[in-house]
């Protein structure tokens, strides 16, 4: 059995919100940021520190940029997550908000982790994708695919943030 002190002491765990939102950002690479902001905004306090993300243009630049892309997907013209600039995205969102999520002083790990996460699950959701496409066509699995990767961004965000004490 493992003692609570030891349990304290355990890193990888701690990384898992990293993770995750790195799995996020291989569908969505908006979401992870935008999820983020809109924690910022509801006043609520990630556990790394990344000052970026307290300001104001950059909140509301990813709530932009998140809503723009739910949108742009739909379009027939949109490009696969796995060209150059997507994969970038994925780098920059999931690296960012990976940072925000991981405990205090391990921002750069949580980064790491987050990037590690995003990129080579980017080629597993876009072969999903185009399965679903396949299946019930683009609309359609681009809406399936939002509902499912917004709730999962905002339910590890909300998990992984607490309220900023007054």
């Amino acid at each position: 059995s493992t003692s609570p002190k030891e349990v304290s002491k355990m890193k990888i765990p701690s990384l898992l919100s990293s993770a995750l939102i790195g799995a996020v950002a291989s569908a969505r690479s908006m979401t992870p940021m935008a999820t983020i902001a809109t924690a910022r905004l509801a006043d609520r306090k990630t556990p790394g520190q990344v000052f970026l993300l307290d300001r104001p243009m950059f909140k509301y630049g990813a709530l932009a940029m998140g809503v723009g892309e739910l949108v742009g997907d739909k379009m027939k013209t949109a490009p696969d997550r796995t060209v150059f600039l997507g994969l970038l995205a994925r780098v920059m969102s999931a690296g960012i908000a990976g940072a925000a999520l991981a405990p205090e002083g391990r921002e750069q790990a949580g980064a790491a982790v987050a990037v590690a996460t995003a990129v080579p699950l980017a080629y597993a959701t876009l072969s999903a994708r185009k399965r679903a496409m396949a299946s019930i066509g683009q609309t359609r699995s681009g809406l399936l695919e939002d509902a499912l990767i917004v709730a999962a961004g905002a339910a590890i965000v909300a998990l992984s943030t607490r309220s900023n004490p007054k």
